[in-house]
Order: C-alpha cells, then structure tokens, then sequence
C-alpha cells in the first residue's frame, strides 16, 4: 500500500502557509530572556497536556493538570483523569527527548509515544473499532481492517520519511489525519496522533521556541475539529476516506497553525519578550543559555538532568559541566561523586 494523499493548494492554503512561515522566520534568532521562554514553555506543555485530555472527555481543570505535573498532587474522585494527565506528560517528554536526539519519524517512535500515552504496552488491535455518535448510537466511522493496519501504517510511515515535495507543515497536518484514519489502536488514538503531528510540526522546525499549543485551537472548536477529518460523507474507510479529497482537512489544519501562530506573535510583542542581553548574557553560548532554562526550576541540577535536558549521554554531560565549572559558568554545590550536584556561579544567577 502507498499513501498517496489527493489534495490542492488552495488561495486560502497558500495564504496560510505563507504566514506561518513568516512567523517562524521571526522567531529564529529572537533573544528571549530565559526565565521568560522557561514560563512561556512551561504553560504552553500544560495547556497541551490539559487540551489534548480534555478533547477526549478528560474533565481536570487546567489548574489541577499543573497541580499534578509540577506538585505530583492526585485529584481525588478524578484518579483515572489524573493519571491519564501524567501519562501525556510522560509522552511528552518522551517526544522532546527524540527532539534532542533528531530520531526519525518510526514505527519505534509511534508505539513508544503511544505505550507512554496509555500507561501500558499495547500492539495494533487485533479486532475490528469503530466511533460511534453519542447521541444517536449509528456508526459514525468504521476504520480499515485489522488485517491493513500493518501495512497502513508502514506507509504513513514512509510518506513522511520520503516525500520531498509537500510542504512541512502540510505533513505534519497530513500524519494527523491519516493516524486517526487508520485508527491503528482500541484507544489512544487522538492523543497519539496529536503528539505526532507535534513531534514533527517541532521537527521541522515550526516550533516557535514551544510556546504554543494547538491542542487549545481543536478543544475551542470541537465542532470543526470531528467534522474536519470528515472527507466523505460515507462511514466505511474503503467507501470513503481510503481516496477522499484531503483539500478540506488540509485547509482547516493549516488555519489553525496560522492562527495560533498570529496570536503567539501578538502576545509576544505585547509583553517583554526581548531581554536586554547583559554582559555575563553575552558570554553565554546557546547551550549555557538552554542550561539557563533548567535553572529557573532548579537551584542545583546533576550532570543527570543536564544529559536528559540537552539529550546527550551523562558521559558528555559530565565533561560539559566540568568544563562549565572552570570556566566559572557554574560552582559544584555538592562534591559527592554519587551525587555531585552544580549551582550557577553568583554572577550569573541574576539571569534566572
């Protein structure tokens, strides 16, 4: 099977992709004040992990999601949707560290970020699925065989790997729409496939610095987001979406991107996004001022989370922090070698 997904550039889809690459281009080599994208990145994960969950009947607040990601509090009477939230935090910081790794898009990667979303190891369904309204209890949508998934997906897979002509961000939307439409698990499938799109959206490089979430633009608009995927009037995959014209979904995806894109832009130049870079900024290189990042959370930090947070091994991490330290970026806080632990020298803690 080869996915071949039938769809035109429209005026609207033109415009649309014209902007956010607009957007994204500004964002390159913005100077931002570290403690401020730590804020701005961390709202946006909890705003992500709170949207997602709630499209598929997730009923925390976005208040209690930051409760349980950053205070590791359990909502009582909600220990299913509290555990659901952590397992997406989990998933999401499973696709960051693949970020920092520059892993392929794979059938690895697929099944590991789905594992983490539902807290247990799971195959492709051996069984037929289907989404059925709520309201009426009809078939809304039937999904292709058991038999197909398999091959379905290897082919999402290779169209990504391989396609050179489609425009990124178009990618992005399409994996989106296609995972739901092969709808290769029980469950899961509509978070899994958000984070995908994330993951490939950051990819790409239409990250703008991990201070959006377009998980809030489908959960305002729930309506739009069911109907858009939608491309035929017919419920049966192989009558239907199996060569649907993907022109609508494309559209609605890349307006979405646009506008969240435009307000991210809006809200930064409204607030004081831009730092005056000081002297001791200036000395920092890209990576010193990544770590900065982790030190608006951390007092002290071991060589441990500086791996994890960079995506290099501990080995690496070590000589960067020993290095770090003679050239009196950092001071070691803890001289123990099972747990040596470094701190900011004090010229630079004004920083964060």
């Amino acid at each position: 099977m080869i996915f071949k997904p039938n769809y035109r550039i429209t005026q609207e889809i033109l415009e649309c992709l014209t902007k956010i690459e607009m957007i994204k281009n500004s964002f390159r080599d913005s100077k931002i004040s570290p403690v401020l994208l730590a804020s701005l990145k961390s709202s946006a994960k909890i705003e992500t992990i709170h949207y997602s969950t709630k499209i598929e009947g997730n009923r925390l607040t976005r208040k209690e999601v930051e409760q349980i990601i950053f205070k590791r509090k359990v909502i009582e009477n909600r220990i299913r949707d509290s555990s659901e939230v952590k397992s997406y935090y989990k998933a999401m910081n499973y696709i960051e560290k693949c970020l920092a790794q520059n892993l392929p898009f794979s059938e690895k990667l697929i099944k590991k970020t789905h594992d983490l979303v539902e807290g247990v190891r799971s195959p492709y369904r051996d069984g037929q699925n289907a989404i059925y309204d709520n309201a009426s209890g009809d078939i809304v949508y039937l999904p292709p065989e058991t038999k197909d998934v398999p091959a379905l997906m290897n082919s999402l897979i290779d169209f990504v790997n391989n396609d050179k002509q489609t425009p990124r961000v178009i990618v992005a939307g399409l994996v989106h729409y296609q995972f739901v439409t092969i709808h290769p698990y029980y469950d899961g499938n509509g978070r899994t496939a958000r984070l995908l799109t994330s993951f490939l959206m950051r990819k790409y490089g239409y990250g703008l610095k991990d201070i959006y979430s377009l998980e809030e633009y489908y959960a305002n608009d729930l309506a739009g987001y069911y109907s858009a995927p939608a491309t035929h009037p017919h419920h049966n995959y192989y009558e239907g979406r199996k060569n649907a014209d993907l022109t609508g979904w494309i559209e609605y995806f890349v307006r979405g991107v646009a506008d969240v894109f435009e307000k991210i832009q809006v809200r930064t130049q409204t607030t004081n996004f831009r730092k005056d870079f000081s002297d001791e900024m200036r000395q920092l290189d890209v990576t010193q001022r990544k770590i900065l990042e982790l030190f608006t959370e951390f007092q002290e930090v071991s060589s441990m989370q500086i791996a994890e947070y960079l995506g290099m091994s501990q080995q690496s991490a070590r000589l960067l922090a020993n290095r770090w330290v003679s050239d009196g970026f950092m001071i070691i806080s803890n001289y123990s070698k099972k747990a040596r632990k470094y701190r900011l020298a004090e010229r630079f803690e004004e920083l964060v």
